[in-house]
């Protein structure tokens, strides 16, 4: 039988000796070793949300999976609430108004009916980089419903470190927040009913995990121990002062550590949860990532780490670039494995049979099936969900609702990866330019947006009450919830060009990050060469005239590209930073500054990169 609630909780409290400590570094000190963490978690026991078929030796085991929710509670919007179709013929259609957290409960609770057997599992950033119904407190309301949805285990992704590993403590165990207290009077937040896992997250010192590393869920005797994992360059894309002390290891190396060390414990039905993913070929969720020929397929980080993974792992379940997937890739032995990714924001969910045969405890690999379903709107939303989501709306609505400017129609920021100018990334960054560029405040010339940072469109379809074209204080902050304090900075055209070249080169070479710029700040990008050639030097021009390499230029950016977040290393070698207000902050200001409701704020035309294909 699977453990109670009160058992699992009482399990998975190996955070709590470290809620009062001051460093991370004593944090996962007090961490007990990886074998006893598996131990006293996993134990044979799990929630038991159960589903599976048949009694006899053959059974099979529904998992359903999703990934990079990032607390996207109410349905959203724009193209962050829409999903490309492949029809038969080859032509796409545009599936408008998916995801939201009531319509993903329902088709969760509808897909498990008739299935006995059934787990529920997750590839990380459940949380982070939310909307403001969720950001406003610390995703505390997206846990909660994390714990209605009945999720039995997730891997952590980059995201859940956006506040640091004790705050992450806090998500897992529970507990007011540290500085802001109970958001809810009388209401102590519980923490996840569900393990947060990270095995290649350790103290730099010691080499224990920070967290689980790995959980073994069980119904009826079925066993299947679940590994999870966030991307080794986590690192780099996080703040740097919530990870002090920590490592994040190598996503293989790790995998295969922990599976041998459930094979020893009896397991050997294994998932990895793994937050990294990949590109596939084409950007419709029901693509065919197996299709054969030239362009096909899926490219990216998971290919290689799929292809490396121990054949003892029955399939891999992944996230972090926001696709759509179920692929098969085959295992270092060459035989196929399920690899899959449902897209972000809860627009999609995965569907994974695992054919269980009793005899060996073994997946039987060759039943492996796989399919990703749209979370659609024309079902009944779960009720439970809207309790909550409309109780959290309450209590944010004096700030989420207030007024900060005007748009004349949607500005865009488009999930495909190719969509290298963003109308969104313009706007930002001029505002970021605008807020910067007083000598008082800076005396920057020009600005750089990560696109990471840019979390949803601006939408012209009013959210609430607020009438069409209106952009209220939480829509702002659904685009910017990070709330980095921006910086000017001296850097040399030379390192300009650099940063530039960054973008498609060195850790961005399989996935780049194209940099959001301001106004008058233009290029050539030559998607036709490789790596860094793929920056045409010679175009890179501020107000039309050449970049000097020997001259010194202001440029505005957060603290987060400033400090060489996202691989860009040439950044933090900047001098004289002066650091200014918030992201968020230019961002309303600029808004309320450049808009009325005679005048809204025009799309801008997204004319400043010159792109080669």
């Amino acid at each position: 039988m699977a453990a109670t609630p009160r058992k699992s909780r009482t399990a998975r409290r190996i955070l709590a000796a470290g809620a009062g400590l001051v460093t991370v570094g004593a944090l996962v000190a007090a961490m007990p070793s990886a074998g006893a963490a598996g131990d006293r978690f996993g134990g044979g026991h799990g929630h038991g949300h159960g589903h599976g078929k048949g009694q006899g030796r053959l059974v099979d085991v529904q998992l359903l999976s999703f990934n990079d929710l990032h607390g996207n509670l109410e349905p959203p919007t724009g193209s962050s609430g829409r999903l490309t179709h492949l029809n038969e013929d080859g032509t796409t259609r545009t599936i408008e108004g998916v995801g939201g957290v009531e319509y993903l409960a329902t088709h969760l609770r509808q897909a498990r009916k008739g299935n006995p057997y059934s787990v529920t599992a997750a590839a990380g950033d459940m949380i982070g980089a939310s909307p403001l119904v969720s950001g406003l407190f610390h995703d505390e309301p997206t846990v909660e419903a994390l714990n209605k949805l009945k999720l039995d285990v997730t891997s952590v992704g980059n995201h859940e470190f956006d506040e640091g590993a004790r705050e992450l403590a806090r998500m897992q165990n529970g507990g007011c927040h540290p500085t802001e207290g109970c958001f809810e009077k009388g209401k102590r937040f519980k923490g996840a009913d569900f393990p947060y896992l990270a095995a290649n997250v350790t103290n730099e010192k010691s080499g224990r995990p920070l967290l689980d590393p790995y959980f073994v869920w069980e119904r009826n005797g079925v066993r299947i121990g679940f590994i999870g994992v966030t991307l080794e360059g986590t690192a780099n894309i996080v703040s740097a002062e919530g990870i002090k002390g920590l490592k994040f290891g190598d996503e293989v190396e790790t995998i295969n550590k922990y599976a041998k060390v459930l094979e020893r414990k009896g397991v050997k039905s294994i998932v990895a949860l793994l937050h990294e993913g990949g590109l596939p070929a084409s950007g419709a969720y029901n693509y065919d990532c197996d299709s054969p020929g030239p362009g096909n397929g899926i490219s990216g980080p998971i290919v290689d780490i799929a292809k490396n993974v121990s054949p003892q792992v029955d399939a891999l379940v992944t996230g972090h670039t926001h696709q759509a997937y179920a692929c098969t890739i085959p295992d270092p032995a060459g035989k196929p494995r399920t690899v899959t990714s449902a897209a972000s924001f809860g627009r999609l969910y995965t569907d994974t049979t695992l054919t269980y045969d009793r005899r060996t405890n073994d997946i039987v690999r060759t039943a492996v099936a796989s399919a990703n379903h749209v979370v659609t709107r024309d079902v009944k939303p779960a009720k439970d969900m809207t309790k909550l989501i409309d109780r959290w709306k309450t209590l944010a609505a004096p700030i989420a609702n207030r007024p900060v400017g005007h748009v004349a129609a949607d500005i865009e920021n488009p999930l495909d990866p190719q969509a290298y100018e963003k109308p969104l990334g313009d706007l930002i960054a001029d505002a970021q330019l605008e807020g910067m560029a007083p000598a008082d405040k800076g005396g920057a010339q020009l600005a750089l947006m990560n696109p990471g940072g840019i979390r949803a469109p601006l939408t012209h379809k009013a959210s609430g009450a607020e009438g069409d074209g209106v952009v209220t204080y939480g829509e702002a902050y659904t685009v910017q919830p990070f709330t980095n304090m921006m910086t000017a900075v001296d850097l040399t055209g030379a390192q300009l060009v650099t940063a530039l070249q960054q973008q498609v080169s060195g850790a961005n070479l399989t996935s780049p990050k194209i940099l959001q710029v301001s106004k008058g700040f233009t290029y050539t990008l030559d998607t036709t060469k490789a790596g860094a050639d793929r920056i045409v030097v010679s175009s890179v021009r501020l107000n039309g005239e050449p970049i000097d390499p020997a001259k010194t230029y202001r440029v505005a950016m957060n603290e987060f590209l400033s400090g060489g977040g996202d691989g860009f290393a040439v950044l933090k070698d900047h001098k004289n930073k002066l650091v200014g207000a918030s992201d968020l902050d230019m961002f309303t200001a600029y808004l309320t500054a450049h808009s009325t409701a005679s005048a809204p704020l025009p799309v801008p035309a997204a004319n400043r990169i010159t792109v080669i294909k």
